[in-house]
């Protein structure tokens, strides 16, 4: 218990982890009172696998009608939303559904958050980048993801690349949480392994960033009375916690051996454990610079995090040593001396990033030196990350942490290096 917790916590209405799952969900469906709905997915899932045909034809003989639209695409734009919006309505001819199923990873879910909201009305996804007004419909949504790591099948926010600022909006509301959260971890073991240690590497970041972020009592809200996020609590830091140690124990076994069963179930359970904490507790630098590195390179959001992530932590060494102490420990660093001991957790992350097959700087991973100061610019202007970063000065820390992941320079390392001289 932490007494000056301001706990703001919100989980979705049903949450289901089973093996097979996705067979039992048209019945939920049913009992619910569903009778007509739609299911998001793309290609590779309506047409490579017989999962989107099972769930349509199970549901049909149950009395739900469900419609199809397999348009999804990684990391998806604000125009890939307006357009599936628009052809979505003539297709539907005025019949809106009662429910949206998303299958897929994170990219998939958040197309399915955003047209819950852009469906009924037919407005265009940036209209709520705002925010969304308490008179908006918002269709209900039902997850069931095929990757473990993003945690967006519980989070109450959709991500979307904007074209025309070059940089990724969210649209943040509670209402956006999936009212069922399937996950069912047999939809993850035909993960490819460039997959598997993306959307791994992207649960393990999310633990981490929840785990150190800012505390619930100083967490800027905008006088909210339903934040989305809202700082970390002893109880985001509960799930935090075992997501941690599970990626710890599971996350390289996983990308190592696909056939891996415990490890692929044990990556599941990380996944929820880490959404159930930043779901509540929200994100900061990673994520923020993640964004930055996003727009320059196109990259997949789990390697522009994995390749930010080592020096973040590094950052946040003196600022919270405690947590990263007990983070050190589970990643197997049991030397007697605690400051060494979180000294040397972000060189071990560094090589957990490149075991898992992902560039460990932002010059490998392809960033110029003449493009560093503005991604420090585009990066701060995430303010609603930036502060949440629990250093004295955010603007030099940011400097700081995107200069060193150029230059793949680490404070225990740069020790190394003067004690040698």
């Amino acid at each position: 218990m932490r007494l000056d917790d301001c706990i703001h916590f919100c989980a979705p209405s049903r949450l289901i982890i089973e093996r097979g799952y996705r067979q039992k969900l048209p019945h939920l469906l049913q009992s619910l009172g569903y009778r007509r709905g739609l299911l998001v997915t793309d290609r590779f899932f309506a047409e490579q696998t017989p999962w989107v045909t099972d769930h349509v034809t199970a549901c049909e003989r149950l009395g739900i009608h469900v419609d199809v639209f397999a348009g999804g695409q990684p990391d998806p734009t604000t125009d890939l939303c307006d357009r599936a919006t628009a052809e979505l309505r003539v297709t539907l001819d005025g019949h809106l559904p009662d429910h949206i199923v998303s299958l897929g990873g994170g990219s998939n879910i958040d197309l399915a958050k955003a047209l819950c909201v852009t469906l009924v009305a037919g407005r265009p996804v940036r209209d709520f980048g705002a925010g969304i007004t308490s008179d908006t419909p918002v269709v209900d949504h039902i997850s069931m993801p095929t990757t473990a790591g993003t945690g967006s099948e519980l989070t109450p926010g959709t991500i979307l690349f904007d074209p025309n600022t070059g940089i990724k909006t969210a649209v943040m509301d509670n209402r956006l949480r999936p009212v069922i959260a399937a996950v069912d971890p047999e939809l993850t073991f035909t993960c490819p392994p460039k997959v598997t240690a993306e959307s791994g590497i992207d649960a393990l970041t999310h633990a981490l960033e929840s785990f150190v972020t800012l505390d619930s009592n100083r967490f800027e809200r905008g006088g909210s009375v339903d934040p989305g996020y809202s700082g970390r609590s002893g109880l985001t830091m509960l799930f935090a916690r075992e997501s941690i140690r599970l990626c710890a124990q599971y996350l390289l076994r996983c990308y190592q051996d696909g056939n891996d069963v415990e490890a692929r179930v044990g990556m599941c359970y990380a996944s929820v454990y880490a959404a159930m904490s930043y779901g509540s507790a929200g994100l900061n630098a990673v994520h923020g610079i993640a964004y930055g590195v996003a727009a320059l390179t196109h990259q997949s959001h789990g390697a522009t995090n994995a390749v930010v992530l080592p020096y973040v932590i590094d950052a946040l060494s003196e600022s919270r040593h405690a947590e990263l102490l007990e983070v050190a420990r589970m990643f197997g660093i049991q030397t007697t001396d605690e400051v060494r001991a979180v000294r040397e957790l972000p060189r071990a992350l560094r090589d957990l990033v490149g075991k898992l097959g992902i560039p460990t700087d932002l010059n490998a991973f392809g960033i110029s030196r003449t493009s560093l100061q503005d991604l420090v610019t585009d990066s701060l202007s995430v303010t609603r990350l930036a502060k949440a970063f629990p250093v004295g000065n955010i603007e030099e820390s940011y400097a700081h942490i995107i200069n060193n992941a150029w230059h793949s320079r680490l404070q225990d390392e740069t020790t190394e290096r003067l004690a040698t001289d």
